[in-house]
């Protein structure tokens, strides 16, 4: 078996077996299928796809390369969440212990940012002394401890997955849902989970631009899932605005904190409550969507979805007092910049692409890999879509420190682009486009 015929066949369009793509991914470990011959495969995938049966012999070889985690000792049903990434997205952050404090398991692996979107684990360690990266011992015991664990993809997890995705950034062949579909499974099967709630986005500040685009992944991904024995539950959620009010890392976890104490915005805690209650039905504690979301709502009423956030917090070397002084114990940026509104009207649109792009400016973001983050940078919208406001208003600070206070001037620009204020109000819209 030689990987240059694998390569020439499905360039022509062909199909693999299940026993050659286990030899090429196989072939990333022992260095018999070399980077160069796995980039000319992701291309060839890009233009050409795989069929269902490919991309799930794909996503098994992947799950295999590395150490697949087994939870049976942890009582009761294990299930995590995985967005496809967006701007403000702290959903993570708020439905993993709302889940836990009803009786759902939950094991998490998350990522970081990169260009626009923004990533769980910087989100997290803008908490001080938050540590991520934890071995699978204690990533097993904080499970059972808590609960939940929220840790970063370890060197036994889906290793071929780390090799792979590093040379699709770098070969611009991120777009193919084949190989997307392999990324995501692949990781989140082996965490050990017994089920798995998708958030697909959709919009200007989502990698699907299109519904119909995360239509497509979604299917794929619960199809997927399903064949390999796993019940994957998929909603499409909106991301043509930021979500919340909080775009940068110790702002979105202090919103996060506000969402457990039920002082959310209503866009965040419809987004992040749906899919906690997904969580409940895929791992059976609650019968009907309506009584997962009763449930969902009576843990942050009476508390204890903050207590797990808390709990989970200091069992990884945490500051749990986050959760009762979020300003005082987080980072905070020496300006407050005020963006204000050039007219009055009505806020009718904030682009999430170009805020995304606004904040990963000032620091809060990543433009590469190997960039440092400003923990505390960020943009905190005082206005959001639907508001009235009147020319002064305040409808967002920008916070920044000075090593990046240069970006000011543009960062203005940007969100006065980012911002369309008009004379009628738009019409309120559902973050939730659709189940599958």
């Amino acid at each position: 078996m030689r990987a240059v015929d694998l390569i020439r066949r499905k360039r022509d369009g062909g199909e693999l077996t299940a026993a050659e793509i286990r030899f090429l991914i196989g072939g990333i470990a022992t260095g018999e299928v070399p980077d160069y011959q796995w980039s000319a495969l992701t291309m060839a995938i890009l233009w050409r796809g795989m069929t269902p049966v490919e991309t799930a012999a794909l996503v098994d070889a992947m799950l295999h390369s590395g150490t697949v985690v087994d939870l049976s000792d942890i009582p009761g049903p294990k299930v995590d969440k995985h967005s496809t990434g967006g701007v403000g997205d702290k959903t993570s952050l708020i439905l993993a212990p709302v889940a836990a404090a009803c009786g759902v398991t939950v094991p998490m692996v998350s990522g970081r940012g990169l260009g626009h979107t923004g990533g769980t684990l910087d989100k997290l360690e803008s908490i001080p002394g938050f540590c991520v990266d934890l071995d699978l011992d204690a990533y097993r015991r904080i499970a059972r401890d808590c609960g939940l664990v929220l840790i970063g993809q370890t060197a036994e997890i889906a290793p071929a997955d780390r090799v792979l995705y590093a040379l699709r950034d770098a070969t611009a062949t991120v777009e193919s849902i084949p190989l997307i579909t392999a990324s995501i499974l692949s990781k989140k099967l082996a965490e050990g989970i017994d089920g798995l709630v998708l958030d697909v986005k959709t919009g200007d500040g989502a990698f699907m631009a299109t519904h119909e685009d995360a239509r497509t992944l979604a299917e794929s991904m619960t199809r997927i899932g399903r064949e390999l024995g796993k019940p994957v539950q998929a909603l499409i959620t909106s991301m043509d605005a930021p979500l919340g009010r909080a775009v940068g890392n110790a702002l979105e976890v202090q919103e996060a904190v506000e969402c457990l104490q039920g002082r959310g915005p209503d866009d965040l805690m419809e987004v992040s409550l749906e899919l906690a209650a997904e969580m409940l039905l895929l791992g059976g504690v609650a019968a009907s969507r309506d009584e997962a979301l009763a449930a969902c709502r009576q843990s942050i009423a009476d508390g204890s979805a903050l207590d797990r956030f808390r709990r989970v917090i200091a069992a990884q070397g945490g500051d749990p007092r986050v959760c009762d002084d979020s300003e005082g114990v987080l980072p905070r940026a020496a300006v407050v910049e005020p963006f204000r509104a050039a007219r009055s009207g009505y806020l009718a649109r904030i682009r999430a692409w170009s805020v995304g792009q606004a904040s990963m400016l000032l620091g809060a973001g990543r433009a590469r890999v190997d960039s440092t983050i400003d923990h505390a940078a960020g943009i905190l919208f005082r206005r959001t879509v639907g508001d009235a406001v009147q020319a002064g208003d305040v409808i967002a600070e920008i916070h920044v420190n000075p090593a990046h206070a240069a970006a000011l001037p543009e960062t203005l620009a940007m969100l006065d682009a980012a911002t369309t204020v008009t004379d009628a109000p738009p019409r309120p819209r559902s973050r939730i486009l659709e189940r599958l």
